[in-house]
């Protein structure tokens, strides 16, 4: 991302004036326009400044999104949905002003289909409530970015985390999707069928569209079955190449792991300072396998003979759901732990995704480009989708280090894009990617552009994010 990748669109002030007035009269306390609230529902997870919303609204319903989005429609108005706010990229910035649709207060679980593993869910419903809601069925919900999103905000930007490895993304566990249309048709983009051969997937068209396109008001999500064993366990390495090809040569293997993170030696330190842990400061591998007893032994010592041949040692194996939830707290805190490194200075979160057979060359060149830089930077990853993470510490008021962090990430973005991946894996595109589009999807780039003027010619539908109308 850069500072260059800031959207500033032209405000609508009268449209904006008259929208706000004729909401609050029908919404009342559901609407609110507090500098504080607006700032928190602006925020953008980056350095990217803040653009503020000119007004928040908690709908309850997708009849009252429908209003909002027909008045907004009328006018011309920005409309910007809002989760949980834990995306990246910029993806809830107002670069034009406008209303922030705030879903969270639509958190209905409205059905749970034991017998054909589904649920039927509102926006809102966090992943951690369904499966605390979930949690005497013996089924659960396994999507797990980390921060403990909407359903309808992993929908939207296409979330997917730790457990993508065994259960896929958003994408393969949404069935379908109602959402509301820029012009306020409330749309239905399949039923519960498992299958179908009907048309064109426009349930696939919203998952991941970053609510440009509409607003998603309901959805029908995909369950499992809990698994008779769950195993977890650290193994380390003398190098992230080395840790890089073991898990390559797993999943080439047939290995079915669930999940399968690499966390370099800097991040290990980072853990071992925030969750109070002692891990010796090497490449490691956190694993999960999933199945039966024999299945679950088998799937581990599979993996530990593949392991002792790129010099993985020291296996520590847990069972116990305490120590599990430890060791994948420590993960998903890495965030926050790779921050006391360099107390003060700003986290930039930036991910790529590469094919698997390349995992390996592009993380070493990447940490290459790091030390060569000369940043203080982890790199952690779901490395059995060829997904990564580097975190960047910098110092926002230093121009040379920021523009030095810009440059890098845009080599990254680029080395992924040369090795047929892509410049993103879950964080999204919304301000801070849009610039790879074109060089990812050459003219595919100015079809999404089509969809978009065709199916929101006015632009009202988070403007400014993903596709760009100029």
């Amino acid at each position: 991302m850069a500072l260059a990748d800031i959207v500033s669109l032209e405000r609508n002030e009268a449209g904006i004036q008259s929208v706000v007035g004729i909401l609050k009269q029908r919404f009342g306390e559901q609407l609110q326009s507090s500098k504080s609230l607006r700032e928190q529902h602006s925020h953008t997870t980056t350095y990217l400044p803040s653009q503020l919303p000119d007004a928040v609204v908690f709908p309850h319903s997708t009849s009252e999104v429908q209003e909002i989005v027909k008045t907004c429609a009328e006018f011309k108005v920005p409309i910007i949905p809002f989760g949980t706010g834990t995306s990246l990229e910029g993806g809830v910035n107002a670069p034009a002003g406008g209303i922030s649709v705030d879903l969270q207060q639509m958190d209905k679980i409205i059905a749970v289909n034991s017998e054909d593993l589904d649920c039927v869910v509102q926006p809102g419903v966090t992943r951690e409530a369904l499966n605390e809601h979930l949690r005497d069925t013996g089924l659960f919900f396994p999507i797990d970015p980390g921060a403990n999103a909407s359903l309808g905000g992993m929908a939207a930007t296409r979330a997917s985390g730790t457990n993508a490895v065994r259960y896929g993304t958003m994408r393969e566990n949404v069935v379908n999707i109602t959402a509301v249309m820029p012009d306020g048709r409330i749309v239905k983009t399949a039923n519960r069928a498992k299958k179908s051969a009907a048309g064109y997937d426009l349930t696939r068209l919203l998952v991941g569209a970053e609510g440009t396109l509409g607003i998603i008001t309901e959805l029908t999500v995909k369950l499992y079955g809990i698994p008779e064993a769950i195993s977890a366990a650290i193994c380390r390495f003398p190098s992230v190449e080395a840790a890089c090809n073991t898990t390559i040569l797993a999943i080439q293997s047939g290995i079915p792991m669930a999940r399968i993170e690499l966390l370099d030696a800097m991040q290990v330190r980072a853990c071992n300072n925030y969750s109070n842990l002692d891990f010796e400061e090497v490449p490691t591998l956190f694993l999960e396998f999933h199945g039966s007893t024999a299945g679950v032994k088998e799937q581990t010592e599979m993996f530990g003979e593949i392991a002792a041949d790129f010099g993985g040692s020291d296996f520590e194996w847990v069972t116990a759901t305490e120590d599990r939830n430890r060791l994948w707290k420590a993960r998903h805190n890495a965030a926050y732990a790779i921050s006391t490194l360099r107390p003060g200075a700003q986290m930039i979160a930036t991910d790529a995704c590469v094919p698997i057979s390349r995992l390996a060359d592009c993380v070493v060149e990447t940490q290459k480009d790091v030390e060569e830089t000369g940043l203080i930077a982890s790199i952690v990853g779901h490395v059995g989708d060829g997904n990564f993470h580097v975190t960047p510490l910098v110092d926002i008021n230093d121009p040379k280090e920021v523009e030095a962090v810009e440059a890098f990430i845009d080599r990254l973005n680029k080395r992924a894009i040369d090795m047929d991946g892509t410049c993103t894996g879950e964080h999204g595109i919304g301000q801070g990617k849009r610039r790879y589009m074109q060089a990812e999807y050459g003219d595919g780039a100015d079809l999404m552009v089509a969809i978009k003027k065709t199916i929101d010619p006015d632009n009202i539908m988070n403007p400014g994010k993903v596709v760009s109308f100029d």
